[in-house]
């Protein structure tokens, strides 16, 4: 049972190591919220669905760097530690933020300019591959016994005030300044924003302690030894990126997509989008913490099996309710459900990723499973989403156009519930040790 002082503390604790989740989060979704604006500024063309398939390929060449970042900052962080690991980073992060906010358009630089703004991107994926295993893994070893669960939603919790943050400021934008003002300069307050509020972040970083679970190893293994373990439980990796999938796809779809879709696909005004999307924020802080907390109750496996499953028969008819008459009501009603599938499987999937890795690794294979995730389809939902609502129709399969993006999704979940099934001899609830090596809870 924990002193007041030490519940202060523990407050304190996930505040300071989710600040710079937060921050990352914050930066992918500006950048997602603007991709109208940004695609005219670095990707002009006389074809505008050229111009955003650009910037769209562009966000997800991010997540493409973060398997990398996953394998070399994760190795690093099982090397040298939790607390050292996540400044350095927050620092890259800050230097792909900065680099995409100050960049010039392409009528001031040319060619450079886009390449700029890729650099950046490439930058703060290659941090982000790390990011959120660090933070996820910090979680867990600082965890109560029997709160895994409650306390990793924090993480994603932390993704969520930035999901708010983004939308209500493009919602404030929209309101305040007229279209042509936020083409030629006003889609780059929110990434000044993000650049302000670097300084703060990094106080909150490097006050951090390390994790007794790791300070307490004797020995920690070699980026050889980690690289050579990596490879051992590739199987293991494999299964957590599948699980993996349904989170990702189902959160980018929700957020990301949603100020794109409302304008572009269902014709709704802006400012109507961004404001489904501070909700779906909002929902997704609620869920996250419920889902985790019943996932320490009654075990992690049914609630993902079960919200797997849902994922699976409802995503399709859901849109095409949704496009048989859009509106901002059933578009608000249509991405809340969503957010209730994303945010209690999000929240009992991520302290089993914790659960099923083995200690030495479990910030890199955490990361490399969650990272080969988004690359593949999280941050691919987008540029997924727009290619299916623009070829669809000519398919030939009865498939309705504006509702064809909820496909990505069920494929995803098709994957994350053949994992959930086949992870079960590797769930600690079931046992305690796995191919030799005692389970380190």
């Amino acid at each position: 049972m924990l002193t007041p002082q030490q519940r202060r503390e523990k407050i304190k604790d996930v505040l300071r190591v989710a600040s710079g989740n937060f921050l990352e989060q914050y930066d992918f979704f500006v950048f997602a919220y603007y991709a109208r604006y940004i695609a005219t500024t670095f990707f002009p063309s006389s074809d505008p669905f050229a111009s955003l398939m650009a910037t769209f390929a562009t966000f997800a060449a991010g997540f493409l760097m973060r398997p990398l970042g996953a394998f070399f900052l994760g190795a690093f962080i099982d090397k040298h530690g939790r607390r050292i690991g996540l400044i350095v980073t927050l620092g890259i992060m800050a230097i792909g933020t900065v680099t995409i906010a100050l960049t010039p358009g392409y009528a001031t630089l040319g060619v450079v300019a886009p390449m700029l703004v890729v650099i950046g991107r490439l930058l703060q994926g290659f941090s982000a591959g790390v990011e959120l295993g660090g933070v996820s893994i910090y979680l867990a070893e600082i965890a109560t016994p029997g709160n895994k669960g409650f306390y990793c939603s924090w993480q994603s919790g932390s993704q969520q005030v930035a999901v708010i943050l983004a939308s209500l400021l493009g919602f404030v934008l929209s309101l305040t300044f007229p279209p042509e003002t936020m083409l030629a300069w006003g889609w780059r307050i929110p990434f000044l924003i993000g650049c302000l509020i670097i300084p703060l972040i990094v106080f909150f970083r490097t006050s951090l302690k390390e994790t007794e679970a790791f300070a307490s190893q004797k020995t920690h293994p070699t980026g050889r030894e980690i690289a050579v373990l990596v490879r051992d439980n590739w199987y293991i990796i494999l299964l957590g990126a599948m699980m993996s999938t349904l989170t990702t796809t189902c959160f980018y779809l929700s957020t990301a997509y949603t100020p794109t879709y409302g304008k572009e696909v269902l014709h709704l005004a802006e400012r109507d989008a961004l404001l489904v999307a501070i909700c779906v924020g909002a929902s997704n802080f609620c869920w996250l913490p419920i889902g985790g907390a019943i996932s320490d109750r009654i075990g992690r496996r049914p609630v993902l099996l079960a919200l797997s499953m849902l994922a699976i028969l409802t995503p399709y008819l859901a849109l095409l309710w949704l496009v048989s008459a859009p509106s901002f009501p059933r578009l608000l009603i249509v991405e809340l459900y969503f957010s209730f599938i994303f945010g209690v499987y999000n929240g009992a999937m991520i302290p089993l990723l914790t659960e099923i890795m083995p200690f030495k690794v479990r910030t890199s294979g955490f990361s490399i499973a969650f990272a080969l995730a988004t690359a593949i389809f999280g941050g691919m939902t987008p540029f997924v989403a727009t290619y299916l609502v623009k070829n669809t129709g000519s398919w030939g399969l009865g498939i309705v156009p504006e509702a064809s993006p909820a496909m990505w999704l069920t494929l995803s979940a098709i994957l994350a519930f053949a994992a959930v099934l086949l992870v079960r001899r590797y769930d600690p609830a079931f046992s305690k040790e796995r191919e030799g090596l005692a389970y380190a809870g």
